[in-house]
């Protein structure tokens, strides 16, 4: 029911007039893709009540918020008839203002976690006039920016969603971003600012690094070497379409991203959801510190082959999502 072409229709596009990042620069003229989808209600003050944020992981569109619109249907965890989606294409991903759409390519603001959720921030004030969402969903590098949002605006949220995703990159994540950025640096191509073969080749090798991060370890395991070789040169090929630019921001925002220390400001209600096979964010790792370290916090293991993808397959929690969401139905 969801394909390409729905979710084709449901783009819309936005222009902020300016955007001030962190650093102090501005930006003109800023795009923002986007789609909306459920039932908008309105408090007494006209303004939309609930809204809930989709925020996808590195570098993905609003189409992102696909992996819940399954559960979307009536009686279901994300009922549309009860919510109102706003699912956006971040700061620093192709279909809103980054590095490619720009064309600013190297010369793009550096951007962190605080300045993907302050663009997010200021789009739903300037298109919908909306000051409090109900809450936020999050997977991966969404949960980055579904923390940072509950940590510098704590009363901005009821609820967050933070799906395989960590309070901080550290340990093997942080090196595997690590190796991205110094496998883009090496190529003496990416500081002319222009795509050149030796580039292509280049963001080919720095996205096969990600490769081995995806499905779980038993997933991988289950498949041929000759199975394992088609789907690696299929990824890498997918992957050229990527713009290197977009890749070397967001991937050096990710890298930066540590809020360790910053938990205990969070007064939203927060959902954790791990997988025990995600090679990303272990739950021993990753979750399971966070939801003891998050005051307010409930935790959900699940158990799939999918491994960071598992989002993929939320149905298999549907249960447990409902019962998460039902204490925010009389919003």
């Amino acid at each position: 029911m969801f394909d390409e072409e729905f979710f084709e229709d449901k783009k819309e596009h936005f222009v902020m007039d300016s955007f001030e990042f962190q650093n102090g620069e501005v930006l003109k003229d800023v795009k923002v893709e986007f789609m909306t989808f459920g039932t908008a209600k309105y408090d007494e003050n006209g303004k939309i009540a609930n809204a809930i944020l989709y925020c996808s992981g590195s570098l993905g569109s609003f189409a992102g918020i696909g992996k819940i619109l399954p559960l979307t249907f009536e009686n279901c965890p994300f009922d549309g008839n009860k919510y109102f989606f706003i699912s956006i294409s971040a700061l620093g991903s192709p279909g809103s203002c980054s590095p490619s759409l720009t064309g600013l390519k190297n010369k793009f603001p550096k951007y962190s976690m605080v300045d993907v959720v302050n663009f997010q921030k200021q789009f739903l004030a300037e298109k919908f006039g909306i000051d409090h969402v109900l809450g936020l969903i999050g997977n991966s590098m969404g949960g980055f920016v579904g923390l940072t949002q509950a940590i510098e605006y704590p009363d901005f949220q009821d609820f967050i969603i933070c799906g395989v995703s960590s309070y901080k990159v550290a340990g093997h994540d942080f090196i595997l971003s690590r190796f991205v950025d110094e496998i883009i640096e090496s190529d003496p191509d990416y500081a002319k600012g222009e795509l050149t073969y030796s580039l292509i080749r280049t963001l080919r090798i720095a996205c096969l690094a990600e490769f081995n991060f995806g499905l779980s370890k038993e997933a991988l395991r289950s498949k041929t070497n000759d199975e394992l070789s088609m789907e690696f040169e299929e990824f890498g090929n997918e992957m050229i379409e990527t713009d290197i630019y977009d890749l070397k921001y967001c991937n050096k925002a990710s890298m930066e991203f540590n809020v360790e220390d910053d938990l205990d400001k969070i007064k939203s209600k927060v959902l954790i959801v791990s997988c025990k096979q995600d090679p990303h964010f272990p739950p021993e790792l990753d979750g399971i510190p966070m939801s003891e370290m998050i005051k307010d916090s409930e935790l959900i293991i699940m158990d799939s082959e999918l491994g960071h993808l598992c989002f993929n397959e939320l149905e298999n929690i549907s249960y447990e999502l409902s019962e998460f969401m039902g204490e925010f139905d009389d919003c």
